[in-house]
Order: C-alpha cells, then sequence, then structure tokens
C-alpha cells in the first residue's frame, strides 16, 4: 500500500522521536527500513517536496508565491527562529489569517538558507568504516551521554559497546564526565566478558572521541 505525503511525514516524525530505536519503531508501524531510509533520503534533499509522488505529470506546475508573502515568512521566521517549518506554517494560519502550505514554507525557508539540520543523518554503506568488525570484541565504541533530572543537577552516563553486536557491554552513571567513570565503565566490560589479559593482535580496539576523559594515559596502558 503506497503511503500518503501527510502519512510518509508523520512516520519520519515518530522516528526522528528519541523514545525509541528506528528498527523498533518502523517494525511496530509496519514500514520496511528500506523503504523510510529512501523517504528520508528525499526529505533531506528537498524536504516535504521530496515525498510527492514522483509520477505525477512531469508538466504540471504550482502557483508562484507572491513574492510580499515569501518576505512575511522569512521575517517570522528570524523573529521565531525556534520554530519547525511545520509550527511556522500553524502560527502564520493562526495569526497572519492566510493559508500556506508546510511545504511551502520549508522552501521558502530552504531559499533563504533558514532550514535547519534533520534529526539525524543519514549515512550508506560507503560512509563506513573502511575495516568493518567481523566479530564480537574486535572493537568497542564508549561515549558520554548527558542529560539533566529536573530539580536535581546533570548526570553522565558513560557507556561500553560491542561495535559488531551493538550490545551495551557496561555502563556507569555519574555526576562528571572523569578519566576514572571511563576506567571503571571499561573494567565493567572486561569482567564482563572475562577477559583481563590478551595478546597485543587479538586486542579490542577503543573507538571514542577526543574528550579529555578519552585520551588520558590510564586508557593508553
Amino acid at each position: 500500500m503506497r503511503n500518503t505525503q501527510a502519512e510518509q511525514m508523520e512516520i519520519i516524525r515518530l522516528v526522528e522521536r528519541p523514545s525509541l530505536s528506528i528498527k523498533v519503531t518502523l517494525a511496530k508501524l509496519g514500514v520496511p527500513r528500506r523503504t523510510f531510509y529512501r523517504w528520508y533520503l528525499r526529505y533531506q534533499e528537498k524536504g516535504p517536496d521530496g515525498l510527492f509522488d514522483r509520477k505525477a505529470d512531469p508538466l504540471q506546475f504550482r502557483n508562484r508565491i507572491p513574492q510580499a508573502v515569501r518576505e512575511q515568512v522569512m521575517q517570522n521566521a528570524l523573529e521565531q527562529p525556534e520554530k519547525s517549518p511545520r509550527e511556522l506554517t500553524w502560527y502564520l494560519t493562526d495569526s497572519e489569517e492566510f493559508f500556506i502550505s508546510e511545504s511551502s514554507v520549508y522552501r521558502i525557508l530552504k531559499a533563504y538558507e533558514l532550514v535547519t539540520s534533520p534529526a539525524f543523518q543519514m549515512i550508506t554503506a560507503g560512509d563506513r568504516l573502511d575495516l568493518p568488525t567481523k566479530q564480537v570484541n574486535e572493537m568497542w565504541q564508549t561515549e558520554f551521554t548527558q542529560f539533566k533530572v529536573i530539580g536535581w543537577e546533570w548526570y553522565y552516563l558513560c557507556t561500553i559497546l560491542d561495535d559488531y553486536s551493538c550490545y551495551i557491554l557496561a555502563w556507569r552513571l555519574s555526576t562528571n564526565m572523569a578519566a576514572g567513570d571511563v576506567e571503571e565503565a571499561f573494567q565493567l566490560a572486561l569482567d564482563m566478558v572475562k577477559v583481563s589479559q590478551v595478546k597485543v593482535k587479538h586486542r579490542s580496539r577503543l573507538l571514542s572521541d577526543n574528550g579529555p576523559a578519552f585520551v588520558c594515559q590510564a586508557l593508553n596502558d
């Protein structure tokens, strides 16, 4: 069954929400991942217009939006930069008393370079590592995720994830991003896989950014 443009946009918004993984969300919606990625690549390139049925008559055209309206959209976007194209469309319809579609607002904002980046960036097979992992414990990934508990303070979650299986081997929650927190999480991962010493050529690679906690001498030893 072919999804309409509105249905495709709603599915994209559901996937962009951080509550569930892309795989789980699409499975619940019954949408093949290959189909969704095709939609999202078109959406990244052309916005909502990219989701129109491409089999439409190539000779048809839309009425050009008056320049005064285009400038009004741009001015409202500059005054309210926190609003998405969809929210700005609602605002214009409610407050300015004229109707303009979300796709038209998106095209106008894109023309003035006022469109923000998508929630996440699609990557293709060619953008992946030149030497992808072929077995577990060949490479681990580590990163800090920060979040704030309202009324409390900021917390930092350090995770150690196996690149091949995408399994989280260990994690540690703390109130800072110190090297000691990384060491403790790393030790928990080693205890999890029951490995203490290995030959150099079999030693797991550790992928991280260049944050101070990850480039400390203790992790390099």
